[in-house]
């Protein structure tokens, strides 16, 4: 069992997180000081916070810097309170793209781009190191050396990603075959907030809502797990990743708790109200086609937009500048 199941989790699990981490390092270094300055500038309105925010979680694949970052700007007395509203609304949009691209079940395409992403960063590199150009064609080769390394190795995270969800894909005969799973899988066809909690717990553990997403899309896709439950480890998901966001709001200032609370709020406050409508969640998510994955993947996409898309008009109430103005020392 330990041969079978444990092993491969965890040896998964931990290329995933460093095909995770790897793509997020060299993400935050290509677009970094455009993250700062656009989220400074782009929150005039919650709407525009929104659009900004969906957009650079997607380019980072990360909700949770996005959120991070914002709390840190806050507490540093660089935006107010009212103006983090959109940008808590539209991070959780945008990091549905990881987990749409896993539901596309490329997995056998991990080992072709990590090879040929560590090429293209060899050549990135080697360009880098040439002498100092002499024509204009040239100099601008060269320019373009740095920010095709950073490309170069976020597409090898990724590709570290799909290896690592593959992974993790092989314990699917090992599970089926164990009575414990089984226990888990009969309670929580009686009840989803099994799948909940589950969902909830590993990811304020792992620090990682894609990691569990991807896990839970890997049993799903091997025909282990149930879509339906696999959608509330989706929803339980959301949950767990508020804890990063609480713990750096520790020690903060007032705007800043309140940023995570909001977060908190956004993510606890949809989950549970999905929650017995899972049924049509799947349904709505098998229309949209794809397998099992893919189904989970819509689930976590629909449940992000129409959750923050719901909550956006609540952010234009003037009850928010009130607030502010309370939270000033």
């Amino acid at each position: 069992m330990i041969r079978d199941v444990l092993f491969p989790v965890i040896y998964g699990l931990v290329i995933f997180l460093a095909g995770m981490k790897l793509m997020e390092a060299a993400l935050a270094k290509l677009a970094g000081p455009l993250l700062t300055r656009t989220l400074h500038k782009a929150t005039s309105t919650p709407l525009k916070g929104l659009i900004a925010s969906s957009l650079l979680s997607a380019l980072l694949q990360s909700s949770t810097a996005v959120t991070v970052l914002t709390i840190g700007m806050v507490n540093a007395g660089l935006l107010t309170y009212a103006r983090t509203l959109g940008i808590i609304l539209g991070s959780n949009i945008g990091t549905c793209l990881t987990t749409e691209l896993i539901g596309l079940q490329i997995s056998r395409m991990a080992a072709p781009l990590l090879v040929l992403s560590l090429c293209l960063w060899a050549a990135a590199v080697l360009l880098g190191e040439l002498p100092a150009p002499s024509t204009r064609i040239a100099a601008s080769c060269r320019k373009l050396a740095t920010p095709l390394q950073f490309i170069s190795l976020a597409a090898a995270g990724f590709s570290l990603v799909l290896w690592g969800i593959a992974v993790m894909q092989s314990i699917g005969p090992a599970l089926q075959a164990s009575g414990l799973f089984r226990w888990f899988l009969d309670h929580a066809a009686t009840s989803a907030l099994w799948g909940l909690a589950a969902g909830a717990c590993l990811t304020a553990m792992l620090h990682s809502s894609a990691a569990v997403i991807g896990m839970a899309m890997g049993l799903a896709s091997s025909g282990v797990m149930p879509p339906g439950l696999g959608i509330a480890i989706v929803l339980g998901a959301n949950i767990g990743t508020c804890v990063t966001a609480v713990i750096a709001a520790i020690g903060g200032s007032a705007s800043g708790k309140f940023v995570a609370g909001s977060h908190v709020a956004l993510n606890v406050g949809g989950a549970l109200l999905f929650l017995p409508f899972i049924q049509q969640l799947q349904v709505l998510s098998a229309w949209m086609g794809g397998g099992p994955a893919a189904q989970l993947a819509h689930a976590q996409t629909i449940f992000n937009v129409v959750c923050s898309l719901g909550v956006l008009p609540l952010c234009y109430l003037p009850v928010w500048t009130r607030l502010e103005e309370r939270l000033q020392p």
